[in-house]
């Protein structure tokens, strides 16, 4: 009997179990294995850790992509951060509106493995709208000044290969690299641990220092550390929920199993202990 286990906290684990190993790699910047498990079909980690599972990577990436889409639909370039799985992108690609999309993943052999092993989520990595570039996205950003309407920051935890899109030198660019009504939403972490609270609470320390609009926003994703888990919002122009077009949104007729527009508007609203892990920060 095989499991893939992965460690929450030095006194929490987190297991699923696996029927076969169907891939594994140590690329130039990271371990990357995929698992068959009959509970969430096909699992992706990075280094140990858990990246997606075919059963639940839905919520993660409707959330983070149609939220600012709904706030901004607009937007027709859009950079991603990450995201070498595709997730993010094939829901960006259902909005037509969108006319380019710049995926910056660090290492190709994600993609590449996705594509083979993952074709569901990585299914609109080849829509002519969509470019990638294999680089670090902090340098990457740091040559970009007005380009785009929406930057999503798909990225890994605050170590590794990710760790440097957790600074504040990013958030900075990120902020540059943005039209004057554009927008920011990355993976935040989760609240409910000690180390992804605090993790948490750095990451929008920095990006209230760059943005004039900065809120967070919660989801459930029950195969990531304690399954309470954070997106942040941030922009230029807009706030995620005040003077938003829900109907224009729901015009456009894009189909999700997650994602709605009374669930995003009640998204923003948040437990007590997480507002005041970020009133600690705002402060």
């Amino acid at each position: 009997m095989l499991w893939f286990t992965e460690q929450h906290t030095p006194n929490v684990r987190f297991s699923i179990k696996v029927d076969r190993q169907l891939f594994s790699e140590q690329s130039e910047f990271q371990r990357i294995d995929v698992f068959e498990s009959e509970e969430f079909g096909r699992v992706l980690t990075l280094d140990g850790y858990l990246m997606l599972t075919e059963k639940d990577e839905f919520i993660y990436h409707e959330m983070i992509a149609h939220v600012p889409m709904c706030v901004h639909p607009q937007a027709k370039n859009v950079l991603v951060i990450g995201g070498g799985d595709g997730g993010t992108v094939r829901e960006l690609c259902k909005y037509k509106t969108i006319e380019k999309i710049d995926l910056v993943e660090i290492d190709e052999r994600v993609v590449d493995i996705s594509k083979l092993y993952l074709p569901k989520v990585a299914c609109a990595l080849e829509d002519p709208r969509v470019h990638c570039y294999y680089e670090d996205g902090l340098k990457f950003i740091r040559h970009v000044e007005d380009e785009y309407d929406l930057i999503i920051v798909d990225s890994t935890d605050p170590f590794g290969p990710g760790e440097g899109l957790f600074t504040k030198e990013f958030y900075g660019n990120c902020f540059k690299a943005l039209h004057e009504d554009g927008i920011m939403v990355n993976q935040h972490e989760s609240p409910f641990y000690q180390e992804d609270a605090y993790a948490m609470q750095r990451a929008h320390k920095r990006i209230c220092h760059s943005f004039p609009i900065s809120r967070v926003y919660q989801v459930h994703i029950p195969t990531y550390p304690s399954g309470h888990w954070l997106f942040g919002f941030a922009s230029r122009k807009y706030h995620p929920v005040k003077e938003v077009n829900w109907q224009a949104w729901k015009d456009l007729r894009i189909r999700c199993r997650y994602y709605n527009c009374p669930l995003h508007a009640g998204s923003f609203a948040l437990p007590n202990y997480v507002e005041e892990l970020l009133r600690d920060v705002e402060d």
